[in-house]
C-alpha cells in the first residue's frame, strides 16, 4: 500500500469474469467457455445473411452467445433463438443461415476442444442447474 498525497492507493482488485447466457440451453457462464455470434451479409445487398462465428468476440455489432456443441445449436435453431437474440427480421432481410456456424463447430469438435453437456429436462419438464 502506497500513501500519495493524503491518499490510500491499492492495488487494483480482479474483476469477476463477464458472465453471458448460451442460447441454446439457456445456461449462464463465463463468456470465455462461449462462443459469439454475430448476424453478417454478403458485400451486395441481394447477399443471404448468415450467423458468423466470432471466436475473438470483436466483430461489430450485436452478438449472440453459444456453448460450441452441435447439441445447443439445435437447441437454438430450434427455438428461433438466434433471430432474436441478433434481432434479425426474417422479413426484410431473409432467412439467417446457419451452415457456416455448423461448419465452425464442426471444425472446432475436430480439433479437440471439450462439447457440452446442456441440461436435461426432469420428470417434471422443468430444468434445473
Amino acid at each position: 500500500m502506497e500513501v500519495w498525497w493524503g491518499t490510500v492507493v491499492t492495488q487494483p482488485s480482479a474483476r469477476p469474469a463477464p458472465t453471458r447466457t448460451c442460447v441454446g440451453c439457456r445456461q449462464k457462464t463465463t463468456a470465455e467457455q462461449l462462443l459469439r455470434v454475430v448476424a453478417r451479409s454478403g458485400r451486395s445487398p441481394q447477399d443471404s445473411w448468415y450467423a458468423a462465428p466470432d471466436p475473438r468476440r470483436r466483430a461489430p455489432g450485436r452478438g449472440a452467445h453459444l456453448h460450441p456443441a452441435e447439441a445447443c445449436l439445435a437447441r437454438a435453431e430450434k427455438s428461433r433463438a438466434f433471430v432474436r437474440a441478433l434481432r434479425h427480421d426474417a422479413a426484410t432481410y431473409g432467412p439467417l443461415d446457419l451452415e457456416p456456424l455448423r461448419q465452425h463447430l464442426r471444425e472446432t469438435s475436430t480439433t479437440g476442444i471439450t462439447q457440452h453437456d446442456p441440461p436435461r429436462p426432469d420428470e417434471t419438464g422443468s430444468i434445473s442447474s
